[in-house]
């Protein structure tokens, strides 16, 4: 009989340990442990990173609640013998199952990528890497080496066409060269078959419809006459006479702080002086905007060969189709020049 009783006892005892065995696996597995009650969270984890580092920043930052259950499981699961980095979108009330299986197969969330101006393309670094676990130092060699830009057959002057002004999805583990190609793999989905064909229809290569664009870009900020800014300077280019444009000038002499260009400036020694040489500049002289390239793609068709900013100083500009016409609006903008005490 006592024996009886025992085996009872003893099964009863191993029943309730099991359904508290049970139980607490199932809460290790699938109940909510990550930011629970809180909100969806981007984690960093970085190379080298160790179990012991990564236990201390979910802890720190309160985004595991039991780090117990957590690191039991991971250990199971054998993550914390492989850890690697990257961007991770943690989900609020996440299971221990779903985080360490997100984090083991090393399933990033993309981080935006946004650049939209730079006048020289070493001022791209700081803003390539920004979002990114690389530091601009690793990558601004690569924007200044003629070697790289050989490689995505460009060169110097005019490898600032490749990075196309935008907002993109890439991840934090990006390595330098993942992000030159993937810039590239942009470039050439730009530059497809038909802007190709729009660009040889004027004359232009794509690399020469980006100088062209940068122009466009310096000249005027108001969008809606880029497309006749463009048309004015593909005239000049099909007659044979020197662009004259003020902001190839400034890019040569290097002092972005002029707002006058004076004679004497004309005489500067540069092959991106447009005053003495004819044609287009050797490369663009900032990072031409999709708008300024879809306005010398769609450029204006009309007889201007002149233009100049308006005395109002609203930022649009007066048209001429004559020198005579031109000098006239040129004169009333030195003038108003003059009165605002604008010298340089």
């Amino acid at each position: 009989m006592k024996k009886k009783n025992f085996i009872a006892a003893f099964m009863i005892v191993f029943a309730v340990m099991l359904s508290s065995f049970a139980f607490y696996g199932y809460q290790v597995l699938y109940t909510p442990n990550i930011l629970v009650d809180q909100e969806d969270r981007m984690f960093a984890i970085e190379d080298g990173t160790t179990f012991k580092e990564l236990q201390n920043k979910l802890y720190d930052q309160r985004i595991v609640n039991d780090l117990v259950s957590f690191s039991f499981l991971a250990k199971v699961k054998g993550f914390d013998r492989e850890i690697k980095p990257g961007m991770y979108l943690f989900k609020k009330d996440m299971s221990n199952t779903e985080a360490i299986n997100m984090l083991r197969a090393g399933i990033q969330t993309p981080v935006k990528l946004t650049f939209n101006n730079a006048r020289k393309i070493e001022e791209l670094a700081s803003k390539l890497t920004f979002p990114l676990q690389i530091d601009s130092a690793d990558i601004a060699p690569l924007l200044m080496s003629d070697s790289v830009a050989q490689a995505y057959g460009l060169n110097a002057n005019t490898f600032i066409c490749m990075f196309l002004p935008n907002t993109y999805e890439v991840y934090w583990t990006a390595s330098p060269k993942d992000i030159l190609d993937r810039m590239k793999k942009e470039y050439d989905r730009y530059w497809n078959d038909t802007r190709v064909a729009q660009a040889a229809a004027l004359g232009l290569t794509p690399i020469e419809a980006s100088t062209l664009a940068s122009i466009v870009d310096a000249e005027t900020n108001k969008m809606d006459e880029a497309a006749t800014i463009a048309g004015v300077y593909l005239n000049r280019l099909k007659k044979g006479y020197k662009l004259q444009a003020d902001p190839t000038l400034v890019f040569a002499i290097g002092d972005f702080s002029i707002r006058r260009i004076l004679n004497k400036d004309k005489d500067f020694e540069s092959p991106y002086n447009t005053y003495k040489y004819r044609g287009l500049p050797p490369g663009p002289i900032n990072m031409p905007s999709i708008a300024a390239l879809e306005a010398v793609l769609n450029a204006e068709e009309h007889r201007y060969l002149y233009f100049c900013a308006k005395d109002d100083f609203s930022g649009y500009h007066a048209f001429a189709k004559t020198l005579e016409e031109h000098n006239v609006n040129a004169a009333r903008f030195q003038r108003a020049l003059n009165m605002e005490r604008i010298y340089r």
